[in-house]
């Protein structure tokens, strides 16, 4: 299927959008004030050791300290690919094992307090998460991937043609310096030798420009900060399948031209300038796609529907027939909805960025054959999928586990902030129950005979007060020889109310 690359530059942020047959399946937001941080290398220090977790804080000069596993110090190749520069825009594993695997030491015995370290960041700050930082030092080129202080040859999974891969390995095998590894990524499947040359010498000049930095510069230090969005859409997104790349700055455009015409003369004539009267977001449809992707629920077409809950551990969604009520009988109503679902959520994935749990709550299939089908329609669509995902079998309840690797923010997250009303549970106390609540807390008051009290509440609250359950507010003046008198407060949240002795 070939894609477009549409990227949107304000002075406050860049958009880039992938499409594929002219719909959005990706789309990345960089803010100037929140630029990512993935693939930047510092010189950090070591604050503290926890053993308990095997893990430690390190400081890279940033508000909050960075996460170090012991996992992410090198070790073996088994878990090099998690240090791999954005894995949200390139494949994640990549990276074939290697077969010798050192015995797991403890992370005391790899690391001290107070020790400095070279550390890449693998995952951006997350909620109320550092940074998570690894020493898998890797640069990432386009066509290679280069990593220092390793003896070792990879090939792209997603090239799949053994001529293809065993023709990489020997260019790599002829082109790698002793004492570094390679990676040969997918847009490297086309590329002649001497691109691939050219990316690599790059590469080590850029590592050696590091190397310097580090011998100078005291932790925590920032000693190499990966491309901006905008030019690691070209590095990372530009393969065979993309046809064009349409930007609306013309600055950027020059820039880009520019770089491209330096590093990757070839994709020089893909690069065009938006230059319509319309948004070029809204020209292409993509404002419409990204306000659907934030709501909680997306229609499909027969009448069914998809609701995803986002949760500070995983995401839950749930599929449900809605309107659509079939022409057959109910158990091909529930494939049809269940089959049209599976694309959908897909979709929404890819799109919102979703990581970590996703459990998908399909509708009940009384038939083996029907949730197998369900089952094995997900496994084939998130093939798709570049970001590292593992699906786990359908449940007679017709639930399905997934993981799929997170490395930034979903779209949500990004675009959206907690709803300071209801404080991210999505439902507030109605008014009739916080009503019911003041009358528990004034007979709780025991106030003596001859008080005067006023109630200030929401209005909602207030007016049910005064008018349907006025009665109730004259059994307890009644009751305790009260008067009370009811006064609305814009200002008040439904929920909150103030009584207060005159």
């Amino acid at each position: 299927m070939t894609s477009e690359l549409i990227i949107n530059v304000t002075k406050e942020e860049s958009r880039v959008a992938l499409l594929e047959g002219g719909q959005v399946v990706e789309l990345y937001i960089e803010r100037k004030r929140d630029t990512s941080l993935v693939g930047n290398i510092y010189k950090g220090k070591v604050l503290k050791i926890l053993p308990g977790m095997q893990s430690s804080f390190i400081d890279i000069g940033l508000e909050k300290a960075a996460f170090l596993y012991v996992a992410d110090i090198m070790r073996d190749m088994e878990d090099y690919y998690s240090a791999f520069l954005d894995s949200e825009i390139e494949e994640n594993d990549l990276y074939e094992r290697n077969e010798c695997k050192e015995e797991l030491l403890s992370i005391e015995e790899l690391i001290q307090e107070g020790q400095e370290l070279l550390v890449q960041v693998s995952k951006d700050p997350i909620g109320t998460k550092g940074a998570r930082v690894t020493s898998y030092v890797t640069l990432p080129g386009r066509y290679v991937v280069l990593m220092p202080n390793v003896e070792h040859i990879g090939i792209s999974r997603r090239i799949e043609d053994e001529e293809v891969r065993q023709r990489l390995k020997d260019i790599a095998a002829e082109i790698k310096p002793k004492g570094y590894g390679l990676i040969m990524r997918t847009a490297c499947e086309d590329a002649t030798t001497d691109e691939i040359k050219r990316d690599l010498e790059f590469l080590i000049l850029l590592w050696d420009s590091v190397q310097k930095k580090r011998e100078k510069a005291s932790a925590p230090n920032l000693l190499y900060s990966d491309l901006d969005l905008v030019f690691r859409s070209v590095r990372d997104f530009m393969s065979h399948n993309v046809e064009r790349l349409v930007i609306d700055s013309p600055e950027e455009y020059g820039r880009l031209k520019e770089f491209v015409g330096t590093y990757f003369p070839r994709l020089i004539d893909k690069i065009e300038l938006y230059d319509g009267r319309e948004p070029m977001f809204e020209a292409f449809g993509i404002e419409l796609d990204i306000s659907r992707a934030l709501g909680r629920k997306v229609w499909l077409k027969s009448g069914g529907y998809v609701v995803i809950d986002q949760t500070e551990a995983m995401t839950v969604i749930d599929v449900n027939t809605g309107k659509f009520v079939g022409k057959e009988d109910l158990e091909d109503t529930i494939l049809k909805t269940n089959l049209e679902a599976v694309k959908e959520i897909a979709y929404q994935i890819r799109l919102r960025n979703l990581g970590g749990i996703i459990i998908t709550d399909f509708i009940d299939m009384e038939k083996l054959e029907n949730r197998e089908k369900v089952f094995k329609a997900l496994v084939e669509i998130m093939k798709r999928d570049k970001a590292k995902n593992t699906i786990y079998n359908i449940s007679e309840l017709g639930i399905i586990q997934m993981t799929r690797k997170r490395v930034r923010e979903s779209l949500g997250r990004v675009l959206c902030e907690q709803c300071p009303y209801c404080e991210g549970r999505g439902f507030v106390k109605s008014a009739r129950t916080v009503t019911y609540e003041i009358f528990r807390k004034v007979r709780k008051m025991n106030l003596t005979r001859g008080t005067i009290a006023m109630i200030k509440a929401h209005p909602d609250v207030a007016e049910l007060l005064s008018y349907e359950e006025r009665q109730g507010i004259e059994e307890i003046e009644n009751a305790y020889g009260i008067q009370l008198i009811i006064k609305e407060d814009i200002r008040f949240h439904q929920e909150n109310y103030e009584i207060t002795i005159l």
